[in-house]
């Protein structure tokens, strides 16, 4: 079972480099966090944004420019549009989002001509953290890309969670389905989805998992709660992943998470063509380097 982030890294480097575009990479940490995974040997990395800019800061940050195939386009639109059609073309195996908004971003993944959305498919965001008051690490979504996902689109979240878990391997993977409350509420959605994503497990609709809701997050990933409140579940206490009832919900973990409890993580979006690196512009240069580590990851053999 891979429990540190830095693992992934090294795991990824037993597959071979893959080779990445990143979109509309003119900024310090995007470029700093593409030198450092082309340096451990993961990568091969192309940059789509303006030749000038890239230029300045990698003499800025003191990285050779030449280990890098920049393709020159200095509107970020376009930069994004050119880097999705290098991955459609078969030329680069991960997306890579830089300096640009997440909507741009996404639109230009999810363009019905030109775009990386499969027929019928739902993208989510899922996000791996490390953090230092759990005992391994935790799959989370959706915190990105799903506002208010109905039923249909957490059975694919929860499929999604299930398949990063599993590469992270983690061979029968303990979901939690999160709601405010562990009982069986019906006039709360949240446990309604939850308990009917659950009985679909148990049935063998949903495969290769533990899961279980709905649960509150004390219950999910704290075995005292589990205790004091009396509940018997294959996954309460010992939670590998968490699916949240909405981006709400999940973001505000996410960022209590990061900010109050120092976790690192690594995010992206998967259900595309191609896994599609998706962080913030504000992200820190580990945490795209992580997030790089684990596109790598889900792009081998399922």
């Amino acid at each position: 079972m891979t429990t540190k982030l830095e693992q992934v890294i090294e795991q990824v480097k037993l597959g071979g480099k893959k080779k990445l575009v990143a979109a509309y990479a003119n900024d310090a940490h995007t470029i700093e966090a593409v030198n450092m995974a082309v340096e451990r040997g993961i990568v091969d990395a192309m940059l789509v944004g303006d030749t000038a800019a890239i230029t300045k800061v990698c003499n800025d940050e003191k990285i050779d420019v030449s280990r890098f195939a920049i393709v020159h386009e200095s509107d970020e639109t376009k930069a994004a549009a050119k880097a999705v059609e290098m991955v459609r073309e078969g030329k680069a195996d991960v997306l890579m989002k830089g300096q640009l908004s997440t909507d741009k971003y996404m639109r230009a993944i999810l363009n019905k001509v030109t775009g990386l959305l499969p027929e019928k498919a739902t993208l989510s965001h899922v996000c791996v953290m490390e953090l230092p008051a759990y005992h391994k690490l935790l799959v989370i979504s959706d915190i990105a890309v799903i506002p208010a996902p109905d039923l249909k689109q957490k059975i694919t979240m929860t499929n999604n969670v299930i398949a990063v878990a599993r590469r992270l391997s983690i061979d029968q993977p303990k979901v939690a389905l999160i709601a405010a409350t562990e009982q069986m509420l019906p006039g709360m959605p949240a446990c309604v989805d939850a308990a009917v994503i659950a009985k679909m497990a148990d049935r063998g609709q949903i495969r290769s998992a533990l899961v279980d809701g709905p649960l509150a997050v004390d219950v999910a990933i704290d075995p005292e709660a589990v205790a004091i409140k009396k509940l018997s579940s294959p996954v309460a206490g010992d939670a590998d992943a968490m699916v949240f009832h909405s981006i709400e919900a999940a973001n505000a973990f996410f960022k209590a998470a990061t900010k109050l409890a120092n976790a690192e993580i690594a995010g992206i979006v998967i259900g595309a063509k191609a896994p599609c690196v998706l962080t913030s512009r504000g992200d820190s240069t580990k945490t795209k380097l992580y997030s790089i580590a684990l596109a790598v990851l889900m792009c081998g053999k399922k």
